[in-house]
């Protein structure tokens, strides 16, 4: 298992950041590959909830079971299960100016050929900073959606 790890500061308070993290239609804008969602009771993500991820990975279509461990104003927890597994913790912390967020994502292959090489093309997508390109778009989305509601 590779654990990857990026951190950011957002001039948005913590529950700015944990909406853009929850809300489904802004992890399609800032998450670092296209993919859907189906199976969500609800229109956020929230600590219980379950759903089924779809997208492509290594150029093969995949599927992900998606469950949220906890969703609150400073922390999202979950893990993904499929072809390849991930935990993955955004931890968000209130500062003066807005807030500090700290990401981290393991990945654990799955099994046979396919799972090793989607644990290898995934951890590439992350060590060429796919992480980090996507706490900017995190940070740019709940600053400008803060700045909307002032």
């Amino acid at each position: 298992m590779r654990t990857f790890t990026a951190s950011t500061i957002a001039a948005a308070g913590p529950e700015a950041v944990l909406d853009v993290l929850t809300d489904p239609d802004a992890c399609r804008r800032w998450a670092p590959m296209p993919f859907d969602v189906s199976g969500l009771a609800d229109d956020r993500l929230r600590a219980g909830s379950r759903a089924r991820v779809t997208g492509k990975l290594a150029g093969m279509r995949v599927g992900f079971d998606v469950d949220v461990h906890e969703a609150h104003d400073r922390r999202l927890e979950l893990s993904a299960s499929g072809p390849v597994a991930f935990d993955v913790a955004y931890d968000i912390g209130a500062r003066d100016d807005g807030a500090e967020v700290r990401a981290s994502i393991s990945v654990r292959p799955g099994r046979g050929f396919q799972g090793r090489l989607m644990a290898q093309a995934t951890e590439a997508l992350l060590a060429a900073g796919a992480l980090q390109a996507a706490m900017g778009r995190i940070v740019r989305e709940a600053t400008e959606a803060a700045a909307a509601t002032a």
